[in-house]
């Protein structure tokens, strides 16, 4: 079952140009990923679930160079305009996959091996019968939390007050995660996202969620 909503849109001529030999160049294959091969030199490796365009990812990358990240996103110029920004700035420790995010943690990524997983504002899925395909589940959870290694963390961020309130219950219940930040404000580490903008501008300011895999 989808966790997100794919959208559609034209994409230019450049930002095709972009997808079919910037991209591919900065990829994990469709495969067990190597994260040694993948990021020589780099031991800490960190899952970005849902980059959109990639301007939080970018930040983090930047602000801390011997952190690998792989940034996984379904859309494809979301993907387009990060790969782009990253190749442009000669940054070596980003690394993307096309994709469902879930998909990748079942198939690809090896079990302790991430030390951090970053999902920052999930589609809330408001309406109640959509609520199944909210991203943060008990299951989705401890699919995730078996992927990172003990001392590595599950950090979550969202400014939903419904949605909070379950990610809170959700987390608390996970069996291998031990809170380090509960609802908190927005760490200093984390960027401030264009959404997370338009959010607070409507009045809808951010609950940050921090567990720690024990």
């Amino acid at each position: 079952m989808l966790t997100f909503t794919r959208r559609g849109g034209r994409v230019g001529p450049h930002m095709r140009q972009v997808l079919t030999e910037v991209v591919p160049r900065y990829s994990l294959p469709a495969e067990p990923w190597d994260f040694a091969g993948a990021f020589p030199g780099l031991s800490e490796v960190v899952l970005e679930v849902g980059s959109g365009s990639g301007e939080a990812t970018l930040a983090m990358a930047q602000a801390e160079p011997a952190i690998a990240i792989v940034a996984v996103e379904v859309h494809e110029r979301g993907l387009g305009s990060l790969v782009r920004s990253v190749d442009e700035a000669g940054l070596r420790n980003v690394k993307v996959f096309s994709g469902d995010a879930l998909v990748a943690l079942r198939r690809y990524v090896p079990p302790a091996t991430l030390a951090g997983i970053r999902v920052w504002f999930p589609d809330p899925w408001p309406k109640t019968r959509h609520h199944k395909r909210r991203l943060v589940r008990p299951d989705n959870v401890a699919l995730m939390a078996s992927r990172i290694r003990p001392g590595g963390t599950l950090h979550v961020a969202t400014d939903v007050a419904q949605y909070a309130d379950v990610i809170a219950e959700v987390l608390a219940n996970a069996p291998d995660l031990a809170p380090d930040i509960v609802r908190g404000p927005r760490p200093p580490w984390r960027p401030k996202t264009k959404y997370e903008h338009a959010g607070l501008e409507a009045g809808r300011p951010a609950q940050d969620f921090v567990y720690r895999r024990i």
